[in-house]
């Protein structure tokens, strides 16, 4: 599994991108909008875990940009807003069905990966 991991606060992103690697999966790490549209260019992801607040562009318009880049991708988001009750409300309605709130465990961010290719 290749992951593609988007956040702005690049120590949460780098963190989570070694921990994967200790786990034996291969993920990169953008802090911005631009520059994942760019690592979606030239590496084919399976996921990719996006912010849903990002300076410049939001993690749901970020998604539908790499979407026409890349059909098969599939996607997760995070967020460091609200409660996970709030956010899964929001989220029912948009159609997303994999969701994080910060801080993220690796844990469930395996499990929810997991869960995600297995759809």
């Amino acid at each position: 599994m290749r992951v593609l991991l988007v956040d702005d606060e690049k120590e949460l992103v780098s963190t989570l991108a070694e921990r994967l690697a200790i786990r034996g999966i291969d993920s990169d790490w953008a802090t911005g909008g631009e520059d994942a549209l760019k690592l979606a260019e030239t590496h084919c992801y399976d996921v990719a875990v996006l912010d849903i607040r990002l300076p410049g562009i939001s993690g749901i318009d970020l998604q539908k940009k790499m979407k026409l880049k890349c059909p098969t991708l599939k996607f997760m988001f995070m967020t460091g807003h609200g409660s996970q009750g709030d956010f899964q409300a929001g989220t029912t309605e948009a159609g997303i069905d994999y969701y994080l709130v910060k801080p993220v465990s690796i844990d469930e961010l395996l499990e929810k990966m997991n869960m995600l290719m297995t759809a």
